[in-house]
């Protein structure tokens, strides 16, 4: 059996992987890509094509990518610690760190004038932020709506980038001028509350988010490629971002390396969608999660804080109303529609609607990443591209890539 079977892969299986990557590179659609597919300790790597549409340097195994929305999974982290360490508890109001948020008032509808309100039934807590259920963010289903207009008018997000642009107070009291669309800890919605966990953790301990992060997470994992921007000694590791027109599918660069927006620090670290990493850096996060908090013999995380993160912690309308929200954005990634769940900061399968079974937890992100872990394969996928979700093509890379990386499993 040996022979064709390279242990957690077939080697078939790994070829069928590696071509399919090729051909999507090879369409002309995505310039480069790096995967990496990990299986009970042994790693497989491919790097195809190179960094800029016209050619040029060639993708490398540490290739620096924008993480976007990726960036959640490993943000939470931060906010898990804190837990563990009895610096927040889970059902405690956040009004003593976040004080903008304290007194809340709540949208009579969710898409009503923001003048028509009652006050908040309770304080948001701390799960409410883990769980994305504090009553406000990003909604692409009804972005017409007064309060989705209101983000972008008074500057909590940029039209462009959707990322913060303001320092973090700065920030908070533009989030604190508004209402809530729903009371706190009804329902799920995307995206704000990762950045208003940032904050937490950064008044909580006194220091910058992104300092906490390379502490307690970053260093002690070896993930020295991975931060809120791309230090000058690496920005040629960092390819342009391509949003192609979705008309005419040509090239536009939405952002450079050098001089772009990842190229010096942010006024804003943001969980929700900030990071730049490599495959290696997600790797060991992820098979630390896998390991259940272990990295080496040295704990990152405890057993019950990854299992709280990594299963399923919404309630059957929460989940119904997330499944509304899912389908409407469906077309942004893998199966985003083929989740069913969420835990703290990312997406758990609770039903099986393709190749991934139950209990695989990982997210997408807009400019072209996809980061999950399995526990029922003891697997990890990383596929990261340089070309945003602006047309389906690096959403249908990762697609393929799911597809054939669970083929390619072999016992």
């Amino acid at each position: 059996m040996m022979g064709h079977n390279t242990g957690g892969f077939s080697r078939k299986g790994l070829h069928r992987l590696r071509d399919v990557l090729e051909r999507h590179v090879e369409s002309g659609k995505i310039p480069g890509l790096v995967a990496l597919v990990s299986r009970d300790g042994e790693t497989h790597v491919e790097a195809v094509g190179t960094m800029r549409h016209d050619g040029g340097a060639p993708m490398r195994r540490d290739t620096i990518f924008r993480m976007a929305s990726t960036s959640k999974p490993l943000a939470v982290a931060a906010a898990m610690i804190l837990l563990d360490e009895c610096r927040l508890r889970l059902d405690e109001p956040v009004d003593e760190w976040l004080p903008e948020l304290a007194d809340r008032q709540v949208l009579t509808r969710a898409d009503g004038p923001l003048d028509d309100t009652v006050p908040a039934r309770r304080p948001i807590t701390v799960r409410d932020l883990l769980t994305s259920t504090f009553g406000l963010g990003l909604d692409t289903t009804s972005m017409g709506s007064p309060i989705q207009a209101a983000l972008f008018e008074r500057g909590v997000y940029g039209q462009e980038w959707l990322l913060p642009s303001v320092e973090p107070d700065e920030w908070m009291r533009r989030l604190g001028t508004l209402p809530l669309s729903y009371q706190p800890g009804e329902r799920w919605q995307y995206n704000v509350a990762d950045d208003v966990l940032g904050v937490l953790v950064a008044r909580v301990t006194g220091q910058s988010f992104e300092s906490f992060l390379r502490e307690r997470v970053l260093d002690p994992l070896g993930m020295k490629d991975t931060g809120f921007h791309v230090p000058a000694d690496k920005i040629d590791r960092l390819p342009p971002l391509y949003a192609p027109d979705p008309r005419t599918g040509g090239f536009i660069v939405a952002d450079e390396a050098a001089g772009g927006h990842h190229s010096r620090p942010p006024a804003f670290q943001s969980g929700g969608g900030g990071l730049d990493s490599t495959v290696d850096d997600y790797h060991a996060y992820f098979r630390m999660l896998l390991n259940r908090g272990m990295h080496g013999t040295q704990r990152i995380l405890s057993r019950p804080a990854v299992e709280l993160m990594t299963t399923n912690r919404l309630t059957r309308e929460q989940l119904a109303a997330r499944d509304v929200w899912a389908r409407a954005v469906v077309h942004l990634a893998h199966g985003q529609g083929q989740h069913g769940g969420w835990g703290f900061g990312m997406a758990v399968r609770t039903y099986r609607g393709d190749f991934a079974p139950i209990g695989q937890f990982g997210w997408d992100g807009g400019a072209g990443t996809s980061t999950y872990a399995d526990p029922e394969n003891r697997l990890v996928g990383i596929l990261l591209t340089q070309v945003g979700m602006s047309t389906p093509d690096s959403m249908r890379a990762i697609h393929d890539f799911w597809t054939t990386l669970y083929q390619a499993i072999d016992d």
